[in-house]
Protein backbone atom coordinates (compact mmCIF):
# COMPACT_ATOMS: atom_id res chain seq x y z
CA UNK A 1 0.00 0.00 0.00
CA UNK A 2 1.39 3.90 -0.53
CA UNK A 3 2.48 4.82 1.98
CA UNK A 4 3.01 8.62 2.08
CA UNK A 5 1.79 11.75 3.98
CA UNK A 6 -1.24 13.71 3.26
CA UNK A 7 -0.84 16.67 1.18
CA UNK A 8 -3.53 18.47 2.60
CA UNK A 9 -5.46 17.96 5.81
CA UNK A 10 -9.39 18.75 5.14
CA UNK A 11 -11.71 16.25 4.33
CA UNK A 12 -12.97 17.82 1.60
CA UNK A 13 -9.40 18.04 -0.46
CA UNK A 14 -7.62 14.35 0.39
CA UNK A 15 -5.52 14.49 -1.77
CA UNK A 16 -3.63 10.93 -1.41
CA UNK A 17 -1.61 9.56 1.68
CA UNK A 18 -0.86 6.46 1.09
CA UNK A 19 -0.45 3.48 -1.69
CA UNK A 20 -1.51 0.05 -2.03
CA UNK A 21 1.22 -2.08 -1.39
CA UNK A 22 2.41 -3.64 -4.57
CA UNK A 23 4.80 -4.88 -2.26
CA UNK A 24 5.41 -2.18 -0.04
CA UNK A 25 8.56 -1.01 -0.28
CA UNK A 26 10.60 -1.23 2.80
CA UNK A 27 14.15 -2.31 2.06
CA UNK A 28 16.73 -1.53 -0.54
CA UNK A 29 20.11 -2.80 0.05
CA UNK A 30 23.11 -1.25 -1.31
CA UNK A 31 24.90 -3.35 -3.90
CA UNK A 32 28.43 -3.94 -4.38
CA UNK A 33 28.21 -1.82 -7.45
CA UNK A 34 26.48 1.04 -5.12
CA UNK A 35 28.80 1.18 -2.69
CA UNK A 36 31.41 1.62 -4.83
CA UNK A 37 29.96 5.21 -5.91
CA UNK A 38 31.40 6.35 -2.84
CA UNK A 39 34.95 5.77 -3.15
CA UNK A 40 37.52 8.60 -4.34
CA UNK A 41 37.74 7.00 -7.88
CA UNK A 42 34.40 6.96 -8.47
CA UNK A 43 33.68 10.68 -6.65
CA UNK A 44 36.09 11.57 -9.84
CA UNK A 45 33.69 10.18 -12.03
CA UNK A 46 31.15 12.15 -11.03
CA UNK A 47 32.27 15.17 -9.84
CA UNK A 48 31.14 16.82 -13.39
CA UNK A 49 27.40 16.34 -11.38
CA UNK A 50 28.84 17.69 -7.66
CA UNK A 51 29.98 20.53 -9.19
CA UNK A 52 26.89 21.68 -11.26
CA UNK A 53 25.48 25.03 -10.76
CA UNK A 54 22.16 25.24 -10.63
CA UNK A 55 19.80 27.96 -12.47
CA UNK A 56 16.91 29.25 -10.45
CA UNK A 57 14.17 31.12 -11.78
CA UNK A 58 10.50 31.42 -11.11
CA UNK A 59 7.76 28.44 -11.42
CA UNK A 60 4.03 30.06 -11.57
CA UNK A 61 4.05 29.86 -7.63
CA UNK A 62 4.80 33.00 -5.41
CA UNK A 63 7.87 32.70 -2.90
CA UNK A 64 8.80 29.96 -5.00
CA UNK A 65 11.60 29.12 -7.01
CA UNK A 66 12.53 26.38 -9.12
CA UNK A 67 15.46 24.85 -10.99
CA UNK A 68 16.78 21.62 -12.95
CA UNK A 69 19.47 19.11 -11.27
CA UNK A 70 21.21 17.12 -13.52
CA UNK A 71 22.04 13.19 -12.04
CA UNK A 72 23.84 10.27 -13.85
CA UNK A 73 20.66 7.56 -14.95
CA UNK A 74 23.13 4.64 -14.02
CA UNK A 75 26.01 5.43 -10.80
CA UNK A 76 27.60 2.69 -11.71
CA UNK A 77 27.91 4.09 -15.29
CA UNK A 78 27.97 7.85 -14.88
CA UNK A 79 29.14 8.78 -18.03
CA UNK A 80 26.39 6.59 -20.19
CA UNK A 81 23.41 9.30 -19.97
CA UNK A 82 22.09 11.41 -17.49
CA UNK A 83 18.75 12.24 -16.19
CA UNK A 84 16.91 15.54 -14.92
CA UNK A 85 15.59 16.33 -11.55
CA UNK A 86 12.92 18.83 -11.05
CA UNK A 87 13.53 20.95 -7.67
CA UNK A 88 11.67 24.28 -6.10
CA UNK A 89 12.74 25.52 -2.92
CA UNK A 90 11.59 29.04 -0.41
CA UNK A 91 14.68 30.62 1.25
CA UNK A 92 14.11 30.85 4.60
CA UNK A 93 12.01 33.86 5.44
CA UNK A 94 13.62 35.27 8.98
CA UNK A 95 14.12 35.96 11.75
CA UNK A 96 16.92 34.11 13.01
CA UNK A 97 20.26 33.19 11.42
CA UNK A 98 19.48 30.90 8.37
CA UNK A 99 20.63 26.75 9.32
CA UNK A 100 20.70 26.01 5.80
CA UNK A 101 18.31 23.78 3.65
CA UNK A 102 15.63 21.51 4.46
CA UNK A 103 14.34 18.81 2.29
CA UNK A 104 11.73 17.20 2.63
CA UNK A 105 9.65 13.91 0.97
CA UNK A 106 6.24 12.80 1.32
CA UNK A 107 6.24 9.47 0.84
CA UNK A 108 4.94 7.03 -1.38
CA UNK A 109 6.72 6.06 -3.19
CA UNK A 110 5.24 8.41 -5.75
CA UNK A 111 4.55 11.23 -4.16
CA UNK A 112 5.68 14.79 -5.36
CA UNK A 113 8.02 16.30 -3.23
CA UNK A 114 7.62 19.40 -5.01
CA UNK A 115 4.00 19.65 -4.82
CA UNK A 116 4.51 18.41 -0.66
CA UNK A 117 6.62 21.43 -0.48
CA UNK A 118 4.37 24.73 -2.49
CA UNK A 119 1.21 23.02 -0.94
CA UNK A 120 2.03 22.50 2.28
CA UNK A 121 5.80 22.07 3.78
CA UNK A 122 6.23 25.56 2.69
CA UNK A 123 3.00 27.18 4.41
CA UNK A 124 2.40 24.92 7.06
CA UNK A 125 5.19 23.67 8.96
CA UNK A 126 5.96 25.48 12.07
CA UNK A 127 6.95 29.07 11.82
CA UNK A 128 10.34 28.78 13.39
CA UNK A 129 11.37 25.38 10.90
CA UNK A 130 10.61 27.80 7.83
CA UNK A 131 12.48 31.03 9.29
CA UNK A 132 15.22 29.25 9.71
CA UNK A 133 15.70 26.43 6.96
CA UNK A 134 15.13 26.92 3.15
CA UNK A 135 12.68 24.67 2.14
CA UNK A 136 13.24 22.01 -0.39
CA UNK A 137 11.44 19.42 -2.70
CA UNK A 138 12.86 17.39 -5.08
CA UNK A 139 10.68 15.21 -7.15
CA UNK A 140 12.54 11.77 -7.06
CA UNK A 141 13.75 10.06 -10.19
CA UNK A 142 10.45 8.86 -12.47
CA UNK A 143 8.40 10.88 -9.68
CA UNK A 144 6.09 14.01 -11.37
CA UNK A 145 8.36 16.52 -12.81
CA UNK A 146 11.56 14.45 -12.66
CA UNK A 147 11.14 11.64 -15.87
CA UNK A 148 8.21 10.37 -14.90
CA UNK A 149 7.19 7.16 -15.36
CA UNK A 150 4.18 6.09 -17.54
CA UNK A 151 2.77 2.58 -17.89
CA UNK A 152 -0.87 3.00 -19.07
CA UNK A 153 -3.06 5.44 -20.87
CA UNK A 154 -6.11 7.24 -18.52
CA UNK A 155 -8.82 5.09 -19.89
CA UNK A 156 -6.75 2.14 -19.34
CA UNK A 157 -5.91 3.42 -15.57
CA UNK A 158 -9.78 3.73 -15.21
CA UNK A 159 -10.30 -0.30 -16.06
CA UNK A 160 -7.13 -0.90 -13.89
CA UNK A 161 -8.59 0.79 -11.06
CA UNK A 162 -11.86 -1.34 -11.16
CA UNK A 163 -10.31 -4.40 -11.62
CA UNK A 164 -11.64 -7.40 -8.67
CA UNK A 165 -8.92 -7.55 -6.36
CA UNK A 166 -11.09 -10.26 -4.28
CA UNK A 167 -11.37 -12.55 -6.91
CA UNK A 168 -14.40 -15.67 -6.60
CA UNK A 169 -12.69 -18.37 -8.77
CA UNK A 170 -10.12 -19.49 -11.40
CA UNK A 171 -11.72 -16.83 -13.88
CA UNK A 172 -11.61 -13.91 -11.56
CA UNK A 173 -7.86 -15.06 -10.89
CA UNK A 174 -7.01 -14.77 -14.38
CA UNK A 175 -8.71 -11.34 -14.98
CA UNK A 176 -6.66 -9.78 -12.07
CA UNK A 177 -3.22 -11.70 -13.38
CA UNK A 178 -4.25 -10.16 -16.98
CA UNK A 179 -4.63 -6.95 -15.10
CA UNK A 180 -1.09 -7.14 -13.22
CA UNK A 181 0.47 -8.11 -16.65
CA UNK A 182 -0.91 -5.30 -18.77
CA UNK A 183 -0.05 -2.84 -15.69
CA UNK A 184 4.15 -4.23 -16.18
CA UNK A 185 3.70 -4.41 -19.82
CA UNK A 186 2.84 -1.07 -20.27
CA UNK A 187 5.51 0.35 -18.20
CA UNK A 188 7.86 -1.69 -19.94
CA UNK A 189 6.93 -0.16 -23.17
CA UNK A 190 6.42 3.36 -22.72
CA UNK A 191 9.39 3.45 -19.18
CA UNK A 192 12.25 1.01 -20.26
CA UNK A 193 14.94 3.61 -20.49
CA UNK A 194 14.26 4.89 -16.64
CA UNK A 195 12.61 1.35 -15.04
CA UNK A 196 16.35 -0.34 -13.99
CA UNK A 197 17.24 3.36 -12.15
CA UNK A 198 14.56 4.11 -9.75
CA UNK A 199 15.42 2.39 -6.56
CA UNK A 200 15.31 4.37 -3.44
CA UNK A 201 19.33 4.04 -3.11
CA UNK A 202 19.47 5.71 -6.21
CA UNK A 203 17.15 8.80 -4.97
CA UNK A 204 19.39 9.03 -2.02
CA UNK A 205 22.37 9.60 -3.95
CA UNK A 206 20.45 11.67 -6.33
CA UNK A 207 19.80 13.70 -2.52
CA UNK A 208 23.68 13.87 -2.38
CA UNK A 209 24.11 15.49 -5.11
CA UNK A 210 21.44 18.25 -4.41
CA UNK A 211 22.79 18.57 -1.21
CA UNK A 212 26.62 19.73 -2.30
CA UNK A 213 24.87 21.75 -5.43
CA UNK A 214 22.88 23.49 -2.85
CA UNK A 215 26.03 24.15 -0.68
CA UNK A 216 25.31 21.94 2.44
CA UNK A 217 27.66 20.27 4.40
CA UNK A 218 24.59 18.38 5.80
CA UNK A 219 21.87 17.13 4.84
CA UNK A 220 18.90 18.62 6.84
CA UNK A 221 16.08 16.53 6.11
CA UNK A 222 11.98 15.62 6.94
CA UNK A 223 10.80 12.34 5.57
CA UNK A 224 7.58 11.21 6.00
CA UNK A 225 5.84 7.65 5.50
CA UNK A 226 8.20 5.99 2.80
CA UNK A 227 10.33 9.05 3.23
CA UNK A 228 11.71 7.98 6.20
CA UNK A 229 13.08 4.69 4.38
CA UNK A 230 14.50 7.26 1.67
CA UNK A 231 16.22 9.52 4.21
CA UNK A 232 17.45 6.12 6.35
CA UNK A 233 19.08 4.79 3.06
CA UNK A 234 20.67 8.30 2.95
CA UNK A 235 22.09 8.13 6.62
CA UNK A 236 23.42 4.67 5.67
CA UNK A 237 24.84 5.44 2.29
CA UNK A 238 26.37 9.11 4.04
CA UNK A 239 26.79 8.67 7.52
CA UNK A 240 29.11 11.43 7.37
CA UNK A 241 27.21 14.22 5.68
CA UNK A 242 24.14 12.97 7.60
CA UNK A 243 22.47 16.02 9.79
CA UNK A 244 19.26 16.40 11.02
CA UNK A 245 16.69 13.97 9.65
CA UNK A 246 13.33 13.32 11.10
CA UNK A 247 11.74 10.27 9.85
CA UNK A 248 7.87 10.66 10.57
CA UNK A 249 5.60 7.64 9.73
CA UNK A 250 8.64 5.04 10.14
CA UNK A 251 8.75 1.99 7.70
CA UNK A 252 11.12 -0.79 8.97
CA UNK A 253 13.38 -1.98 6.21
CA UNK A 254 14.47 -5.54 7.93
CA UNK A 255 11.40 -6.72 6.45
CA UNK A 256 10.17 -8.37 3.45
CA UNK A 257 7.41 -7.60 2.08
CA UNK A 258 4.89 -9.91 2.26
CA UNK A 259 4.96 -8.93 6.11
CA UNK A 260 5.10 -5.48 5.74
CA UNK A 261 1.67 -6.04 3.41
CA UNK A 262 0.71 -8.43 6.30
CA UNK A 263 1.15 -5.78 9.06
CA UNK A 264 -0.18 -2.73 7.03
CA UNK A 265 -3.27 -4.81 6.85
CA UNK A 266 -3.32 -5.25 10.62
CA UNK A 267 -2.42 -1.01 10.71
CA UNK A 268 -5.64 -0.58 8.38
CA UNK A 269 -7.83 -2.83 10.72
CA UNK A 270 -6.57 -1.05 13.61
CA UNK A 271 -7.84 2.41 11.82
CA UNK A 272 -10.70 0.84 10.93
CA UNK A 273 -11.48 -0.07 14.44
CA UNK A 274 -11.37 3.72 15.40
CA UNK A 275 -13.38 4.85 13.01
CA UNK A 276 -16.02 2.85 13.61
CA UNK A 277 -16.00 3.39 17.23
CA UNK A 278 -16.51 7.04 16.53
CA UNK A 279 -19.08 6.35 14.03
CA UNK A 280 -20.74 4.33 16.57
CA UNK A 281 -21.35 7.44 18.59
CA UNK A 282 -22.81 9.21 15.75
CA UNK A 283 -26.69 9.39 15.95
CA UNK A 284 -26.38 9.16 11.86
CA UNK A 285 -23.55 6.44 11.77
CA UNK A 286 -24.42 4.08 8.33
CA UNK A 287 -22.40 1.25 10.30
CA UNK A 288 -24.70 1.05 12.90
CA UNK A 289 -23.90 2.06 16.47
CA UNK A 290 -23.95 -1.13 18.27
CA UNK A 291 -19.77 -1.98 18.15
CA UNK A 292 -16.50 -1.75 15.62
CA UNK A 293 -17.12 -5.40 15.02
CA UNK A 294 -20.55 -5.01 13.81
CA UNK A 295 -19.61 -1.79 11.91
CA UNK A 296 -16.98 -4.24 10.23
CA UNK A 297 -19.76 -7.12 9.21
CA UNK A 298 -21.59 -4.61 7.32
CA UNK A 299 -19.15 -2.75 5.55
CA UNK A 300 -17.59 -6.37 4.08
CA UNK A 301 -21.32 -7.23 3.19
CA UNK A 302 -21.94 -3.88 1.32
CA UNK A 303 -18.70 -4.43 -0.14
CA UNK A 304 -19.84 -7.74 -1.36
CA UNK A 305 -23.13 -6.25 -3.06
CA UNK A 306 -21.12 -4.01 -4.54
CA UNK A 307 -19.17 -7.08 -6.19
CA UNK A 308 -22.41 -7.95 -7.41
CA UNK A 309 -23.68 -5.21 -8.42
CA UNK A 310 -22.11 -1.89 -8.60
CA UNK A 311 -23.40 1.40 -7.81
CA UNK A 312 -24.25 4.24 -10.52
CA UNK A 313 -21.97 7.18 -9.87
CA UNK A 314 -22.38 10.28 -11.98
CA UNK A 315 -21.46 9.17 -15.78
CA UNK A 316 -18.83 6.08 -13.74
CA UNK A 317 -19.47 3.17 -11.36
CA UNK A 318 -18.46 2.16 -8.18
CA UNK A 319 -17.67 -1.38 -7.77
CA UNK A 320 -16.08 -3.02 -4.70
CA UNK A 321 -12.57 -2.25 -5.66
CA UNK A 322 -13.36 1.41 -5.80
CA UNK A 323 -15.08 1.75 -2.90
CA UNK A 324 -12.94 -0.39 -0.37
CA UNK A 325 -9.85 1.94 -2.15
CA UNK A 326 -12.25 5.22 -1.27
CA UNK A 327 -12.87 3.57 2.17
CA UNK A 328 -8.87 3.51 2.78
CA UNK A 329 -7.79 6.55 1.48
CA UNK A 330 -9.65 8.30 4.61
CA UNK A 331 -7.85 6.25 6.93
CA UNK A 332 -5.17 7.89 6.81
CA UNK A 333 -6.12 11.41 8.26
CA UNK A 334 -8.91 11.26 11.31
CA UNK A 335 -9.82 14.83 9.51
CA UNK A 336 -11.67 12.77 6.94
CA UNK A 337 -13.58 10.72 9.26
CA UNK A 338 -16.76 12.73 8.66
CA UNK A 339 -16.30 12.95 4.79
CA UNK A 340 -16.32 9.04 5.01
CA UNK A 341 -19.61 8.76 7.01
CA UNK A 342 -21.09 10.77 4.66
CA UNK A 343 -19.87 9.16 1.64
CA UNK A 344 -20.81 5.46 3.22
CA UNK A 345 -24.12 6.94 4.37
CA UNK A 346 -24.66 8.29 0.57
CA UNK A 347 -23.86 4.76 -1.26
CA UNK A 348 -25.59 2.68 1.45
CA UNK A 349 -28.41 3.99 2.01
CA UNK A 350 -29.22 6.66 -0.78
CA UNK A 351 -27.37 4.44 -3.40
CA UNK A 352 -25.15 7.04 -4.52
CA UNK A 353 -21.71 6.21 -4.99
CA UNK A 354 -20.00 9.67 -5.91
CA UNK A 355 -18.61 10.52 -2.16
CA UNK A 356 -17.09 7.19 -2.49
CA UNK A 357 -15.68 7.37 -5.46
CA UNK A 358 -14.25 11.04 -5.05
CA UNK A 359 -11.85 9.36 -1.67
CA UNK A 360 -10.90 6.79 -4.28
CA UNK A 361 -9.82 9.24 -6.87
CA UNK A 362 -8.09 11.39 -4.28
CA UNK A 363 -5.87 8.42 -3.84
CA UNK A 364 -5.29 7.78 -7.35
CA UNK A 365 -4.44 10.91 -8.29
CA UNK A 366 -7.82 11.45 -10.72
CA UNK A 367 -8.66 14.65 -11.97
CA UNK A 368 -12.61 15.57 -12.43
CA UNK A 369 -11.43 15.82 -15.74
CA UNK A 370 -10.34 11.80 -15.98
CA UNK A 371 -6.47 12.68 -16.13
CA UNK A 372 -4.23 10.21 -13.86
CA UNK A 373 -1.01 11.50 -12.12
CA UNK A 374 1.80 9.14 -11.94
CA UNK A 375 1.73 8.25 -8.53
CA UNK A 376 0.52 4.70 -8.85
CA UNK A 377 2.96 4.07 -12.16
CA UNK A 378 6.32 5.67 -9.70
CA UNK A 379 5.10 3.63 -6.74
CA UNK A 380 5.28 0.18 -8.18
CA UNK A 381 8.30 0.87 -10.48
CA UNK A 382 10.36 1.59 -6.50
CA UNK A 383 8.51 -0.64 -4.77
CA UNK A 384 9.22 -4.00 -7.39
CA UNK A 385 12.97 -2.81 -7.55
CA UNK A 386 13.86 -2.41 -3.26
CA UNK A 387 11.75 -5.71 -2.85
CA UNK A 388 11.27 -8.75 -4.32
CA UNK A 389 7.56 -9.34 -4.40
CA UNK A 390 5.66 -10.43 -1.59
CA UNK A 391 3.85 -13.18 -3.89
CA UNK A 392 5.05 -14.74 -7.17
CA UNK A 393 1.93 -16.95 -7.90
CA UNK A 394 -1.60 -17.35 -7.20
CA UNK A 395 -1.64 -20.29 -5.26
CA UNK A 396 0.86 -18.36 -2.83
CA UNK A 397 -1.61 -15.69 -2.40
CA UNK A 398 -3.59 -18.08 -2.02
CA UNK A 399 -1.94 -20.02 1.17
CA UNK A 400 -1.81 -17.04 2.84
CA UNK A 401 -5.10 -15.14 2.38
CA UNK A 402 -6.81 -17.26 5.48
CA UNK A 403 -3.34 -14.93 7.21
CA UNK A 404 -4.52 -11.53 6.05
CA UNK A 405 -8.48 -11.71 6.52
CA UNK A 406 -7.23 -12.90 10.32
CA UNK A 407 -5.19 -9.75 10.44
CA UNK A 408 -8.34 -7.82 8.79
CA UNK A 409 -11.42 -9.18 8.03
CA UNK A 410 -12.46 -5.85 5.77
CA UNK A 411 -9.27 -5.15 4.13
CA UNK A 412 -7.50 -8.57 4.54
CA UNK A 413 -8.58 -10.56 1.10
CA UNK A 414 -8.05 -7.46 -1.18
CA UNK A 415 -4.62 -6.86 0.53
CA UNK A 416 -3.34 -9.89 0.11
CA UNK A 417 -3.89 -10.10 -3.84
CA UNK A 418 -2.73 -6.52 -3.99
CA UNK A 419 0.75 -8.16 -3.08
CA UNK A 420 0.99 -9.95 -6.43
CA UNK A 421 1.16 -6.83 -8.65
CA UNK A 422 5.12 -6.68 -8.60
CA UNK A 423 5.12 -11.09 -9.88
CA UNK A 424 4.74 -9.95 -12.99
CA UNK A 425 7.51 -6.69 -13.37
CA UNK A 426 10.06 -6.26 -16.20
CA UNK A 427 13.10 -5.75 -13.69
CA UNK A 428 14.50 -7.91 -11.34
CA UNK A 429 14.77 -6.35 -7.94
CA UNK A 430 17.78 -5.18 -6.71
CA UNK A 431 17.40 -4.45 -3.28
CA UNK A 432 16.63 -7.00 -0.16
CA UNK A 433 15.26 -6.58 3.16
CA UNK A 434 18.16 -5.19 5.68
CA UNK A 435 18.51 -3.59 8.69
CA UNK A 436 20.00 0.24 8.47
CA UNK A 437 22.18 0.86 11.69
CA UNK A 438 23.52 4.38 9.92
CA UNK A 439 26.51 3.86 11.98
CA UNK A 440 28.59 6.99 12.47
CA UNK A 441 25.65 9.38 11.66
CA UNK A 442 24.37 12.15 13.72
CA UNK A 443 21.22 11.67 16.13
CA UNK A 444 18.35 10.84 14.31
CA UNK A 445 14.95 11.90 15.47
CA UNK A 446 12.18 8.35 14.50
CA UNK A 447 8.35 9.77 15.03
CA UNK A 448 5.57 6.91 15.25
CA UNK A 449 1.96 7.11 15.60
CA UNK A 450 0.60 4.87 17.67
CA UNK A 451 -2.40 4.15 15.54
CA UNK A 452 -1.01 4.69 12.22
CA UNK A 453 -2.82 2.98 9.74
CA UNK A 454 -0.25 2.67 7.12
CA UNK A 455 3.41 2.45 9.17
CA UNK A 456 2.28 0.85 11.94
CA UNK A 457 3.78 1.83 15.49
CA UNK A 458 6.23 -1.12 16.08
CA UNK A 459 7.82 -0.17 12.36
CA UNK A 460 9.31 2.99 13.94
CA UNK A 461 9.89 1.53 17.43
CA UNK A 462 11.96 -1.31 15.25
CA UNK A 463 13.47 1.29 13.06
CA UNK A 464 14.73 3.86 16.39
CA UNK A 465 16.32 0.39 17.50
CA UNK A 466 18.09 -0.22 14.50
CA UNK A 467 19.76 3.06 14.00
CA UNK A 468 23.15 3.69 15.56
CA UNK A 469 22.05 6.80 16.59
CA UNK A 470 18.13 6.72 16.71
CA UNK A 471 15.77 8.34 19.42
CA UNK A 472 12.18 7.22 18.88
CA UNK A 473 9.44 9.73 19.51
CA UNK A 474 5.84 8.45 19.93
CA UNK A 475 2.44 10.49 19.15
CA UNK A 476 -0.60 8.35 20.84
CA UNK A 477 -2.78 9.42 18.56
CA UNK A 478 -5.12 8.59 15.02
CA UNK A 479 -3.81 8.80 11.31
CA UNK A 480 -0.53 8.85 8.92
CA UNK A 481 2.26 10.55 10.51
CA UNK A 482 2.53 13.12 13.25
CA UNK A 483 4.44 16.28 12.09
CA UNK A 484 2.72 19.24 12.23
CA UNK A 485 -1.09 17.48 12.71
CA UNK A 486 -1.84 19.85 15.55
CA UNK A 487 0.37 18.36 18.25
CA UNK A 488 1.76 21.07 20.07
CA UNK A 489 3.65 18.18 21.97
CA UNK A 490 5.08 16.64 18.41
CA UNK A 491 5.94 20.15 17.24
CA UNK A 492 7.75 21.72 19.96
CA UNK A 493 10.13 17.96 20.11
CA UNK A 494 10.69 18.43 16.39
CA UNK A 495 11.50 21.96 15.95
CA UNK A 496 13.76 21.82 18.83
CA UNK A 497 15.68 19.28 16.92
CA UNK A 498 15.28 20.84 13.55
CA UNK A 499 16.64 24.31 15.23
CA UNK A 500 18.95 23.12 18.18
CA UNK A 501 19.93 19.99 16.93
CA UNK A 502 18.44 18.16 20.63
CA UNK A 503 16.84 15.22 20.40
CA UNK A 504 14.16 14.56 23.04
CA UNK A 505 14.81 12.20 25.70
CA UNK A 506 14.38 8.04 24.62
CA UNK A 507 10.85 7.13 25.57
CA UNK A 508 9.35 10.69 24.73
CA UNK A 509 5.06 10.71 24.33
CA UNK A 510 3.19 12.87 23.61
Amino acid sequence: MRTEAPLARTAAALLAAGLLISGCSGGSSPDPSAQSSLDGADRDALETYYAQQLKWRECGVPGFECATLKAPLDYAQPDEGEIKLAVSRKKATGPGKRIGSLMVNPGGPGGSAIQYLQAYAALAYPAPVRARYDMVGMDPRGVARSEPVECLDDKQMDAYTQTDVTPDDAREQDQLVAAYKEFSQGCEKRSARILPHVSTVDAARDMDLLREVLGDEKLHYVGASYGTFLGATYADLFPDKTGRLVLDGAMDPSLPAEQLNLDQTAGFETAFQAFAEDCAKQADCPLGTTSAEDAGRRLSAFFKELDAQPLKADDRELGESLATTGVIAAMYDEGAWPQLRDALTSAMKDKDGSGLLLLSDSYYEREPDGKYGNIMFANAAVNCLDLPAAFTSPDAVEEKESDFAKASPVFGEGLAWAGLTCAYWPEKATGEAHRIEADGAAPLLVVGTTRDPATPYKWAESLADQLASGTLLTYDGDGHTAYGRGSDCIDTAINRYLIEGKVPEGGKRC
